[in-house]
C-alpha cells in the first residue's frame, strides 16, 4: 500500500529525520532534460535520491538545515557552469516504511562544444552513472531568426579599419524578453587597446518581426595601441527573467566582433606627435584688441586645443616660444575629456602670464600643430597666426636698451672711448658728473632701505618671541591648576605645554613626554593621577582626596631645569595663591 503525505508538518518531520543517524541512501539517478543541445542553450539536470527515514518525537524539533546531505555536483564544473540550484522534498510510505525522496534541479551552461560528460555523482553510499551530453556549435534551426530567441547580442563598430591610436566606437546591444531579474553583460577588453566607456547605458524597447524586446545599449571608445589585427574577446551575457506566465527563464548568449585592421602611422605625416582625430582646433584669448600695451603691463594669454576622437592625455603641450623682450610665466595645463555618443571630446588649455620688459615691437610666434584628419584621411595643420604687439615705454622713464638698432649705433658713436688716452670726447664727458651723482644718491637710498628693513625684522622677531613666551606661560599656569585639582585634562595640557615649550619636537602622548624628559619622579606622579582617574575601583583610592602638590612641584622643577640653559627666562609668579610646592 502506498499513500502520499503532504503539508508543512510532514515537511518538517522529513527535514528532522533526514538529519538524524537513521538515514540510509538507497538510490541516486541523474536525468538531463536532453542529451543534445546547441552552444548558448541551458541544460536542466535533475538529480534524484531516496532514503529510509525514522520519525520520532525525540528529534522532531532538533534539526539543522545546513547538515542536509547533497550530491557532489561540483564535479561538473570542468565542462559546465552552474547557473542555478533548487531542491524539493517528498515523503511516501512503502510497505509500512517511511521513504524520503529528494530532487535537486540544476541549470547548467556548457563551457565548450563537443561531447561533454557528467561524471558519476555520489550521495551517501550511492553513485550515479555517467551521462554524455553533445554540445553543437551554432544556432538551433528553429531559432535562426532573432524573433524566436529569448535573448541575443548585437555588436557594431563605426569603422572596419583604423589607424593606430585612432578612436573606434563599439556599440553593444542586448535584446531580451520578459522581466529581467538578474543579468551580467561583459565589457570589451584587449591587452593592446585602451577602452573608455561613453557615458551611461541606454534602455528602450524595439520590435523585431512583431516581437517586443527590451534593449540595453552600451557604447565604448577603443584606441588600439599596436598595428595589425584587433581581435576582441567575445561579449557574453548571462541572466534570468520571468515570462508573462511567471516562469523563470535562463538567458545566455555571446557574440564576436569581426577583426579590425589597425594601420600604422602614414609616412607622409610631418608632425612630431601622431594625432589621429575627427577634428582639431586651436584658439587663443587674453591679448589686447588694439595691439598696444605698456612695458610692465601683465597679460594673461590662454591657448586652447580642442579635439574630437582623442583622450586629453594624448594631446601634446603647446610650444614654449616667446621673444626675449617678454617674460612668460606658464601655469599648469588643464586637460578635460568629455564622453559623448559619438566618442570623446577633449580640450587642453594652457594659461600663461606675459610681462613685456622692453618697449618697442614684439612678435609672438606662430603656433602650428600638424594632425591627421581621419574622415578625409589626410594631414591637416591647425594654426594660431603670429601676433605683433607694440610696447610703449613708461612715461618719464629713460630706456635702458634702445629699441632701434640705428639709434644704438648713434649712441655708440657719441660715447666712443679714445684707445690711447682713455678719455671720452667732450660731449660724453659733460654728462659724467650728473650720472655719478645720481648713482651715489641711489646707493644711499638703497642703504637706508636696507637699514630700515633690518630694524623692522628685528622688532617683528621680538614680538613673535614675546607672543610665544606668553603662550607658554598661560599653558603652564593652566597645567598646574589642573594638576592641583586632579583634573582629567592634566595629561592633555602636559602634551600641549611640552609642544609649545619644545616646538622642534613632536609629542603625541604622555608617553612621548616621559621618554623625552626621563624624569622618574614626574612619571610616577602622572601614573598615580592616571590610576586615580581611570583605574578600577578596587585598584584606585577614589575615596581619598587628591593631593596634587607633589605633581605641581615636579612640574615646576622640570620647567626650572629646562630654563637654566636659557638666560633671561625668569619664572614669573604664575601659580594661584595658596598653591604649595612643598613635599
Amino acid at each position: 500500500m502506498v499513500s502520499r503525505l503532504t503539508g508543512p508538518f510532514i515537511l518538517i518531520l522529513l527535514l528532522v529525520t533526514m538529519a538524524g543517524p537513521a538515514m540510509a541512501a538507497n538510490d541516486l539517478t541523474v536525468e538531463p532534460d536532453r542529451t543534445r543541445l546547441y552552444e548558448g542553450e541551458v541544460l536542466t539536470l535533475s538529480v534524484k535520491g531516496s532514503t529510509k527515514i525514522d520519525i520520532n518525537l525525540g528529534n522532531l524539533f532538533d534539526f539543522d538545515l545546513s547538515s542536509l546531505p547533497k550530491p557532489n555536483i561540483e564535479k561538473v564544473e570542468d565542462d559546465f557552469e552552474i547557473l542555478a540550484r533548487n531542491q524539493q522534498y517528498s515523503i511516501r510510505t512503502v510497505n509500512n516504511e517511511m521513504v524520503g525522496e529528494i530532487t535537486w534541479t540544476y541549470q547548467l551552461a556548457p563551457k565548450k562544444t563537443g561531447e561533454l560528460t557528467i561524471p558519476p555523482l555520489s550521495f551517501r553510499d550511492s553513485r550515479s552513472t555517467p551521462v554524455t551530453i553533445e554540445v553543437i556549435s551554432g544556432t538551433p534551426p528553429d531559432q535562426e531568426t532573432e524573433a524566436q530567441r529569448d535573448s541575443f547580442i548585437e555588436l557594431a563598430a563605426d569603422k572596419d579599419e583604423v589607424y593606430v591610436q585612432e578612436q573606434l566606437v563599439l556599440t553593444i546591444k542586448l535584446f531580451f524578453t520578459g522581466n529581467l531579474i538578474r543579468g551580467e553583460l561583459s565589457e570589451p577588453e584587449h591587452p593592446n587597446a585602451i577602452v573608455e566607456s561613453l557615458g551611461k547605458q541606454n534602455e528602450y524597447t524595439r520590435y523585431r518581426d512583431g516581437v517586443r524586446y527590451r534593449v540595453v545599449e552600451r557604447r565604448y571608445a577603443l584606441f588600439p595601441q599596436r598595428e595589425g589585427q584587433l581581435s576582441l574577446q567575445p561579449i557574453r551575457f548571462e541572466g534570468q527573467a520571468r515570462n508573462e506566465q511567471g516562469q523563470l527563464k535562463f538567458l545566455r548568449d555571446s557574440a564576436n566582433l569581426f577583426d579590425i585592421t589597425v594601420k600604422g602611422v602614414p609616412a607622409e605625416f610631418s608632425g612630431d606627435t601622431w594625432l589621429p582625430a575627427r577634428t582639431l582646433e586651436l584658439s587663443q584669448s587674453g591679448l589686447p584688441r588694439n595691439q598696444n600695451l605698456t612695458a610692465g603691463q601683465n597679460l594673461t594669454r590662454s591657448l586652447t586645443m580642442r579635439t574630437e576622437g582623442l583622450p586629453a592625455e594624448s594631446l601634446p603641450p603647446f610650444p614654449e616660444q616667446t621673444p626675449d623682450s617678454i617674460r612668460a610665466y606658464p601655469e599648469k595645463p588643464e586637460r578635460t575629456t568629455t564622453p559623448g555618443t559619438e566618442g570623446l571630446t577633449s580640450t587642453l588649455t594652457q594659461t600663461t602670464a606675459l610681462v613685456p620688459v622692453q618697449p618697442g615691437k614684439l612678435t609672438l610666434p606662430e603656433i602650428r600643430i600638424p594632425w591627421w584628419d581621419t574622415e578625409s584621411d589626410r594631414e591637416k595643420v591647425a594654426v594660431i597666426p603670429a601676433h605683433t604687439l607694440v610696447v610703449e615705454g613708461i612715461p618719464g622713464q629713460i630706456d635702458s636698451v634702445p629699441s632701434n638698432p640705428e639709434d644704438a649705433s648713434e649712441t655708440d658713436t657719441r660715447t666712443n672711448i679714445d684707445p690711447v688716452s682713455g678719455e671720452t670726447d667732450g660731449e660724453s664727458g659733460a654728462g659724467f658728473w650728473p650720472l655719478a651723482t645720481l648713482a651715489a644718491l641711489v646707493g644711499w637710498l638703497i642703504t637706508l632701505a636696507a637699514w630700515w628693513y633690518s630694524r623692522r625684522r628685528t622688532s617683528a622677531g621680538k614680538v613673535v618671541a614675546s607672543q610665544g613666551d606668553n603662550r607658554e606661560k598661560v599653558l603652564f599656569r593652566n597645567l598646574c591648576e589642573a594638576a592641583q585639582a586632579g583634573s582629567p585634562k592634566t595629561t592633555d595640557l602636559l602634551v600641549r605645554w611640552m609642544s609649545q615649550r619644545h616646538p622642534e619636537r613632536t609629542f603625541q602622548s604622555v608617553t612621548d613626554v616621559n621618554r623625552f624628559l626621563d624624569d622618574t619622579e614626574l612619571a610616577a606622579e602622572i601614573e598615580q593621577l592616571q590610576q586615580r582617574l581611570f583605574g578600577t575601583p578596587g585598584e584606585s583610592a577614589t575615596s581619598e582626596p587628591w593631593q596634587g602638590e607633589r605633581l605641581v612641584a615636579a612640574l615646576i622643577r622640570v620647567r626650572g631645569t629646562a630654563s637654566e640653559s636659557a638666560p633671561g627666562d625668569q619664572l614669573p609668579p604664575l601659580y594661584p595663591q595658596g598653591l604649595s610646592t612643598s613635599r
